[in-house]
């Protein structure tokens, strides 16, 4: 049988409890209501103006009450992993992804997309020796190292105050920090995106990557896919999505 914690632990738990649902539960005795009220309202707030900043479209889609109410029940309910003040918007996908409140279709992608603005922008990276000139089909492009392709069942990139889809419209998506540290956003095809995964996880030449598509496409023009995927490549390196060749 656990022993009973401690009396200031109790007095924590119950705290704690008081500030994520201050209507489901009681005030912990001692605690003035003006001062209980003060904690309520500044540890909600706090956390509310990171969700604000992260997803303002999402915000505006849903209209203030319903966003402040799934603001709520994500701070009420949620159980975070982290301490960190810049992944309180991670946890709040995570939310998302499991809960069963009714929402637009749509929102869980939409937010995931506005989500990896932040997390571009504020990632580490840095990318190993590399030759910015080099000749991508021979050698083994380089993906800058801050680039997330996507796939989404929604058009994301197109969703706001006048665009809300009825249907599932699959999109695929370069999100990457430029050389000035800029984000881009990019939309791309299958058969780019399959060309990126091929470099990025089997470190293969251009021309291999390409030569491995045309097989999977079953094409009829190995070399005419070749050449097209080469255009491809270097305009990926002129977007700075690829930063040259490995050395």
């Amino acid at each position: 049988m656990n022993a009973p914690l401690p009396a200031f632990q109790q007095f924590q738990m119950a705290f704690g409890r008081r500030c994520r649902d201050p209507r489901g539960s009681p005030r912990p005795a001692g605690v003035p209501t003006r001062g209980m009220a003060a904690y309520e309202e500044l540890l909600v707030n706090n956390i509310t103006g990171f969700l604000d900043a992260c997803f303002p479209v999402c915000r505006s889609l849903l209209g203030d009450g319903r966003w402040r109410r799934l603001n709520r029940a994500f701070y009420r309910d949620w159980r975070a992993t982290t301490p960190w003040f810049r992944e309180i918007a991670q946890e709040f996908l995570r939310f998302l992804a499991g809960t069963t409140r009714t929402l637009p279709p749509w929102l869980r992608d939409l937010a995931h997309y506005e989500w990896v603005e932040l997390a571009v922008d504020t990632c580490s990276a840095t990318a190993v020796a590399h030759d910015p000139g080099g000749d991508l089909m021979t050698g083994q492009p380089l993906l800058n190292p801050t680039l997330m392709s996507l796939a989404y069942d929604w058009p994301v990139q197109r969703i706001g105050p006048d665009y809300r889809p009825r249907k599932p419209m699959p999109v695929r998506l370069l999100v990457y920090r430029d050389g000035d540290d800029t984000v881009r956003f990019s939309e791309i095809n299958p058969v780019t995106a399959r060309l990126l995964t091929l470099i990025g996880d089997d470190r293969c030449t251009g021309e291999a990557a390409c030569t491995r598509i045309a097989s999977e496409l079953g094409h009829h023009s190995p070399e005419a896919v070749r050449h097209h995927g080469a255009e491809i490549l270097e305009g990926l390196r002129r977007q700075n999505a690829l930063l040259g060749v490995r050395r």
